[in-house]
């Protein structure tokens, strides 16, 4: 048991390190998989486009970078900006959504890339804490597991 929960916790340990240490190619990844998802972005229900409509909801953001970033994608030019865009659903119509001038007034004009990101730091402090305390928590299990085996072994040999 102590071998077992000592493997769980180097792999979460590896883990934990691989993170951090690669954390900047996490990021370079994730912008340019949100740069993908928002140019084959389309109105079908595929899980890409579903995820772009979620972030761009609950954070209240649009495209990468900003808004404008939708102008390069061809959906922009059959339908204009998505909706998940909008700061407004009511007062959010289609052809406002086609020109761009327009657009900056009713959509939110902030980059999702940045808010992501900025959201997953402000968490990590959390992440983090948890981890440690699991971790702890670990610990003391191996030693305990430890104690226990060597007890069980000291009195095998005292009941002969």
């Amino acid at each position: 048991y102590a071998m077992l929960l000592s493997l769980i916790f180097l792999i979460v340990l590896v883990a934990a390190v691989v993170g951090f240490v690669f954390r900047h190619e996490i990021k370079t990844n994730f912008e340019s998989n949100l740069n993908l998802a928002l140019r084959d972005y389309n109105m079908t229900a595929d899980r890409h486009s579903e995820a772009v409509d979620t972030i761009q909801r609950t954070l209240h953001c649009c495209g990468v970078q900003n808004y404008s970033d939708w102008e390069r994608t061809e959906y922009f030019t059959q339908r204009g900006i998505p909706q998940s865009c909008c700061k407004s659903q009511d007062d959010c119509s289609e052809e406002d959504l086609k020109d761009p001038s327009k657009a900056k007034l009713k959509v939110f004009v902030d980059g999702c890339f940045f808010l992501v990101t900025s959201t997953m730091e402000s968490k990590m402090s959390v992440v983090a804490g948890i981890s440690f305390g699991i971790a702890c928590f670990q610990l003391v299990g191996i030693i305990l597991a430890c104690c226990l085996s060597q007890y069980i072994t000291n009195n095998q040999y005292e009941m002969v």
